[in-house]
């Protein structure tokens, strides 16, 4: 096997570190992009469900999973210079709180604190530029920035089916004290993971909607 992925708390003094860094690394993004824009971060994934992991077998350590939903009801600024204004802001303060420069992908930018010595990523944090909406049946739904590499384009694109209604799925799981069962198929979808292009909130959301499949959420 590729991967062992085996489970840190979000308890754990590392972790409670490293994310008190990052939030205080988010406040400061926030207060540089104040004058064109403000707005709300949430982690989200594994962080958000105490279900945080790392790779015993590789050089990377856990990683956070944050959303950044953007105050722009003017629609005053393209999906674009959006993106580009939240990674100039990056650009300034990453290195202040250990971060390498962002890098960007098709759904995030990832921030990552290296141990250079040792050729190791300590901990790293991708995020999404989210905005959240109710469809016309009135259930919660999500765009994010996505981009395109080969056009240099940047839409606003829905999430998969795998974020569709993601907060009922979760608690239905839990209801149907499933939750055991999810965590373990977490583990082994990441463990199978070869493709370092999907990230951790992609594994958790298709992980949470094949668990629902497999046990019935989709049976009137």
């Amino acid at each position: 096997m590729k991967h062992d992925f085996q489970y840190i708390s979000k308890h754990d003094p590392d972790v409670e570190m490293a994310f008190h860094n990052l939030v205080s690394l988010i406040n400061e993004v926030q207060y540089l992009t104040r004058a064109h824009f403000t707005f709300q971060f949430t982690p989200v994934g594994s962080y958000s469900r105490n279900m945080i992991t790392y790779d015993t077998k590789s050089d990377i350590g856990f990683d956070f999973d944050i959303n950044i939903e953007v105050n722009n009801n003017q629609c005053q600024y393209s999906a674009k210079q959006i993106r580009e204004i939240i990674q100039s802001a990056l650009n300034k303060v990453a290195n202040k709180y250990g971060y390498d420069y962002p890098e960007g992908s098709t759904r995030v930018l990832t921030i990552k604190v290296k141990d250079r010595r040792n050729s190791r990523i300590l901990y790293s944090c991708d995020l999404a530029i989210v905005n959240n909406y109710e469809d016309e049946d009135g259930y919660d739904c999500q765009k994010y920035i996505r981009y395109n590499k080969q056009q240099n384009s940047y839409i606003w694109c829905k999430q998969p089916d795998g974020y569709y209604m993601l907060p009922e799925k979760i608690e239905w799981i839990k209801d149907n004290q499933l939750w055991n069962a999810l965590r373990d198929w977490y583990i082994y979808k990441k463990d199978q993971n070869e493709d370092s292009n999907v990230h951790s909130r992609t594994i958790f959301a298709n992980s949470v909607h094949e668990i629902c499949q497999k046990y019935g959420y989709y049976v009137e």
